[in-house]
């Protein structure tokens, strides 16, 4: 589906077996191993549908009995996948599994608490981008758009693909504003947009921290501290 307010946004709230998925995913019940599950599976089935926007050509093929046409998606053979860490490791997965000649870097990316949201970028390893190149980066949720907004300003040093792509899971209206706003050429794919943020950040209804759900909460250490006190 597309949406009626951006340019380039599209969701999938009219695939039943993807609303299926995500309300799995919202449910607080859920734990870490279903909610991977249910990511890598959102991630195939959106690849699949990516697919669909993608250049293809016709070409001849010999079956056991005769020659017939069949057809080649050559967007699929010239991808790159940007993983933010850690919520999009799944969700990476997934997409791999449909876009398998893929080349994937990966960002750690993190966001900072509000009303500030600074962004820390600690880790960037992005493979070489050619102009034939869909460069999708995979991030779960797409909150206020500090984020992506960050990584997308990164991406574009590395060089300039055919297309710019984001895959998510859900967002909020205020983080596709601000995307867009700052890089209007971005394409987003996303399960479904949600009502909003509250004033954390988070996204309502949302589904939790994604990376919290997926992989279990972190352990906060105190500065100069270690694990039993070491």
């Amino acid at each position: 589906m597309k949406a009626e307010r951006w340019d380039g946004v599209y969701s999938f709230e009219d695939s039943p077996f993807l609303m299926e998925i995500l309300t799995e995913l919202r449910d607080e019940r859920t734990g870490p191993i279903a909610f991977r599950k249910g990511l890598v599976k959102l991630g195939r089935y959106m690849a699949y549908e990516l697919t669909k926007t993608m250049d293809v050509e016709k070409v001849r093929v010999k079956t056991p009995l005769e020659e017939t046409e069949g057809l080649l998606v050559k967007d699929r053979r010239n991808i790159v996948i940007i993983t933010v860490l850690r919520a999009a490791i799944p969700l990476m997965e997934g997409l791999i599994k449909v876009l398998e000649h893929a080349r994937v870097g990966i960002v750690s990316a993190s966001r900072g608490k509000a009303p500030k949201f600074e962004i820390e970028m600690n880790y960037v390893r992005i493979p070489e981008m050619r102009s034939e190149d869909t460069v999708i980066v995979a991030d779960p949720m797409i909150a206020t758009g500090s984020t992506l907004i960050k990584v997308l300003n990164e991406i574009k040093r590395y060089g300039k693909p055919k297309r710019l792509v984001v895959v998510g899971v859900l967002a909020a209206p205020e983080g596709i504003e601000r995307i867009k706003k700052e890089h209007p050429e971005v394409e987003i794919f996303v399960a479904k947009v949600d009502r909003g943020l509250n004033d954390k950040g988070y996204i309502l209804p949302g589904l939790g921290d994604a990376g919290d759900r997926a992989f279990g909460k972190p352990l906060e250490l105190m500065k100069n501290e270690a694990p039993g006190g070491i």
